[in-house]
């Protein structure tokens, strides 16, 4: 995507690398039908976590058709890419592969009719519902574009290709199969995410961006008997109903207003039919946080109000814990998120902000912490820019918006690629092209 504006050289924080940007982009009206073929294609056939083999498959082999150093299978299905272009720093920049079971609405000639069998055998929908193929298809861009303009910069360019981040445990798997002995340690990790914002958009934001995120599973003990009898019976539906209502006060009581958490009960398991009390009910439940102290105390006081309420109402076993899930907070370094968001401010002009606070959840700053380096993560708009601005007019945007997760989101194709393209190619320039 072009600037959309001319910047002013002598506020330009550097010129060099603005001009090494220029000249690897100028090769992007070569490169876009194709990119917009594979993304249609990676969008109308989705794969769950650790199961993106054909999808890893399309990134190998255009990492290798453009001369890149490849290795394959990294904590199942990663994927490396590795080309080295004289001395000069390591850039790594890293794209999340799978999809979500959901079943797609929107519509598109292209959308997924994909199915899988899950762990009991059942048949679910697959879909790209939060823009995976969009990352996948901007950082095969971004490498072939680099690949091709050897000319313009010096250093090492690495492209990561990472299974299962929906599920919180692909940038792990890459790690304990040897991620860091198996590719060069980089100097910075890149990564971008689209989110529903109008396509053109880029967003960084320095410190937190996204929050922590831990599921858990708790099931509390009951004593059945019949639904006539309930003297008879410790209700483990009665204290799950107390539960829920008491772990509301979490946030509302016993945190400052000023800081921001999340506690979601998504699902409550109990009983087989209306005349059975049962002896059990198991509730899910999401928390969100944003720094390690804040997390703890939410995490605490969970456990403290379940077993509370278990004792008030003589529940015959301890609650059980489960943690079913987990995601650290993606917290962006400073130095090199204010080298992107001038470069962004350079590049994009008017297009280039400051994106608020997201209380969703990323497992890739595990890679960065593995070696040891900075970090910074920005966010892409994908949402069509005319319905944007139409829902913005009329104060809809939440209504009228699709957001991702849900079955009815689908990045528009342009300016989203572009924008996916130029953003990885300036950020990674920002320290190649120097």
């Amino acid at each position: 995507m072009a600037p959309t504006s001319a910047p002013d050289p002598d506020s330009d924080p550097d010129p060099a690398s603005s001009s090494a940007a220029r000249t690897v982009l100028a090769g992007l009206d070569d490169v876009r039908s194709g990119l917009e073929d594979l993304y249609r294609d990676l969008h109308r056939h989705p794969e769950l976590g650790l199961r993106e083999h054909r999808t890893a498959k399309k990134a190998a082999d255009a990492l290798r058709e453009s001369g890149y150093d490849v290795t394959e299978g990294v904590g199942g299905t990663g994927v490396i890419g590795v080309l080295a272009n004289g001395d000069g720093p390591v850039v790594m920049a890293r794209a999340d592969m799978d999809a979500l079971p959901v079943e797609e609405r929107t519509g598109l000639p292209y959308a997924s009719t994909e199915t899988v069998r899950d762990d009991r055998g059942n048949e679910q929908p697959v879909m790209h519902a939060c823009g995976h193929d969009v990352h996948v298809t901007s950082l095969i861009g971004c490498a072939r574009l680099m690949a091709r303009r050897r000319d313009a910069w010096k250093g090492t360019f690495v492209a990561l290709f990472q299974p299962s981040e929906e599920n919180g445990d692909g940038a792990d798997a890459m790690v304990e199969d040897g991620l860091t002995e198996r590719s060069p340690r980089p100097d910075v990790v890149l990564a971008q995410h689209v989110l529903p914002h109008p396509a053109g958009y880029v967003g960084t934001r320095p410190g937190s961006f996204l929050s922590a995120a831990d599921s858990l599973r708790i099931t509390v003990h009951g004593r059945g008997a019949h639904g006539s009898a309930p003297q008879a019976s410790v209700d483990p539906v009665v204290i799950a109903a107390t539960v829920v209502l008491r772990l509301q006060t979490i946030v509302s009581r016993e945190l400052a207003a000023t800081t921001p958490a999340v506690v979601t009960v998504g699902s409550i398991h109990a009983g087989s039919g209306p005349n059975v009390i049962p002896d059990r009910a198991v509730l899910e439940l999401n928390v969100r946080t944003y720094d390690d102290t804040t997390r703890a105390q939410v995490l605490e006081a969970i456990e403290r109000i379940v077993r509370a309420e278990c004792e008030a109402s003589r529940a015959p076993r301890t609650p059980d814990f489960e943690r079913i899930a987990s995601f650290p907070p993606t917290v962006n370094d400073e130095e090199p998120t204010r080298r992107v968001a001038e470069a962004f401010a350079a590049y994009f002009g008017d297009d280039a902000h400051t994106v608020e606070l997201q209380t969703a959840s990323e497992d890739m700053s595990e890679i960065p912490q593995a070696f040891g380096v900075p970090f910074t993560y920005w966010a892409i708009g994908g949402t069509d820019p005319e319905r944007y601005a139409e829902a913005a007019r009329k104060g809809t945007v939440a209504q009228d918006v699709p957001v991702n997760h849900s079955a009815g989101f689908a990045p528009v194709v342009q300016p989203t690629l572009d924008t996916g393209v130029s953003a990885l190619t300036v950020a990674a320039l920002a320290w190649l092209g120097g």
